[in-house]
């Protein structure tokens, strides 16, 4: 038995389509591409992204979506307090500088991750009930001042 002598299996190898070689072959001409367009160009490869309906209209819309009267918050730890250092009063103008939360944050959250170690007063919206008994424990003081918006109402 010699390679040349080798024969495949049945059906293992296709003929291929010859194709723009006239008329009679039934696929001269265009070569089965139809008229024009892009699909009749060499190199063409349909985009997924932009094939006629926008991509985010194609997903299905699920759930419920409040953005537009949500209120969003900028949270932050005990622990992330410390870096604020020597300064006694903490507050949002504190927070940016230190760049523990952005500057167009609306409201702030701290909340009870890690301990302190000294003693501040903390000025924010809003304080979750272990941060508030951290702070209070390590001897600080706690300032929310969601709670005065809430009394003049």
């Amino acid at each position: 038995m010699k390679l040349h002598t080798l024969v495949g299996e049945k059906g293992s190898t296709k003929t291929r389509k010859r194709v723009g070689r006239g008329s009679g072959s039934g696929m001269g001409k265009t070569s089965g591409r139809g008229h024009k367009g892009g699909k009749a160009r060499a190199g063409y490869s349909p985009s997924p992204v932009s094939s006629g309906i926008p991509f985010y209209r194609r997903l299905p819309k699920r759930g419920f979506n409040n953005k537009r009267f949500a209120q969003e918050k900028a949270y932050v730890n005990l622990r992330d307090l410390v870096r604020c250092g020597e300064v006694k009063v903490i507050d949002r103008t504190v927070l940016v500088q230190k760049g523990l939360i952005a500057a167009g944050a609306l409201q702030v959250k701290v909340l009870g991750n890690g301990d302190l170690t000294q003693a501040y007063k903390v000025v924010a919206d809003y304080f979750s009930a272990s941060a508030k008994a951290k702070i209070l424990a390590a001897g600080g003081e706690v300032v929310e001042l969601a709670v005065k918006e809430k009394a003049k109402e």
